[in-house]
């Protein structure tokens, strides 16, 4: 297939994905004031049935790729679990499920300072810029005050920083030949198994209709991780991940139809500056691409005679 066409694919693969998991923010919502890691095990339960199955028909099963990977897998697993729970209490206390889920989607400018510390790399001087301009929009969402109301504000901050170490973690594990959907069974098995005593301990009964939220909870959930995983299969994450910032704008309407929030206006000119310096710090890597690969295509100089 045309190299146009896989990548058109790909958008509409990371659409996808920023629906679900919008999705998963409302029924999460929607669930109402059940304990938090009553949510946290259905939304990672479904995930573990589904991969497990899908494992038990793959030639490697459930192997890991090798012995170096496991450090890795429980030190993105541990964040990614504390990340959920960061997130839910977000969604729960924050009153703007778009609000959440724009603090959510700082982890690609998080995974750019992480990647300092774990991968050595180094930020060229726009990618710094745009990390700054996207934290001055968080700074517009989480609106900061001195009492206890800014705390569900930090919890969805805390959420994408988290969000972006265990991002950094999967790229590594890639590295080192690790399989993306034995990636993902890992973390939602740890988080499954972490989620249950807690669960068990503070259980809640449940009407039948908060059991249908936090099942379709997990279902959205599962979706947007295979709609994610094909979408970055199809086209480079340089290409297509600002495509994910779509997942905002679906929650805010979510938000409006089914909750009746009305995200405030300086929580929209906080969406309009990290979209912004998301925006841009994609149209930086876009440009650079196209520089490097003219300059592998550019004939060498002719040697100097003498």
């Amino acid at each position: 297939m045309h190299a146009a066409a896989q990548k058109g694919i790909g958008i509409l693969f990371i659409l996808g994905a920023a629906l679900m998991f919008a999705l998963m923010n409302l029924f999460v919502s929607l669930a109402g004031e059940l304990p938090l890691m009553q949510k946290v095990f259905f939304r990672n339960g479904l995930t573990v049935a589904v991969v497990a199955v899908i494992l038990i028909f793959r030639k490697e099963h459930f192997r890991i790729a090798n012995k170096s990977c496991i450090p890795w897998h429980l030190l993105r697993s541990g964040i990614g679990f504390l990340g959920v729970i960061l997130n839910f209490y977000a969604i729960d206390h924050i009153g703007s499920i778009s609000d959440a889920s724009i603090l959510n989607k700082l982890s690609p400018f998080f995974a750019i300072l992480f990647s300092v510390a774990l991968l050595k790399e180094k930020p060229a001087i726009p990618e710094l810029i745009f990390v700054l301009l996207a934290f001055a929009g968080a700074v517009c969402v989480v609106n900061p005050r001195f009492d206890m109301q800014v705390l569900p504000a930090l919890a969805g901050l805390g959420g994408g920083a988290c969000a972006g170490l265990a991002y950094t973690c999967v790229r590594i594990l890639g590295a080192k030949g690790e399989r993306g959907i034995m990636t993902v069974f890992f973390f939602a098995a740890f988080s499954t198994v972490l989620s249950l005593p807690p669960m068990i301990a503070f259980w809640q009964p449940m009407t039948p209709m908060q059991l249908v939220w936090l099942l379709l909870a997990g279902a959205a959930a599962t979706g947007g991780q295979f709609f994610i995983t094909a979408a970055y299969r199809r086209a480079p994450a340089k290409e297509i991940a600002v495509f994910d910032y779509m997942q905002v704008f679906f929650a805010a309407l979510l938000g409006f139809f089914f909750l009746n929030q009305i995200p405030k206006p300086l929580s929209l000119a906080g969406y309009a500056v990290i979209v912004g310096a998301a925006v841009g710090q994609w149209a930086y890597h876009l440009v650079r691409a196209k520089r490097a690969a003219k300059a592998e295509d550019r004939p060498p100089d002719p040697v100097p005679r003498e």
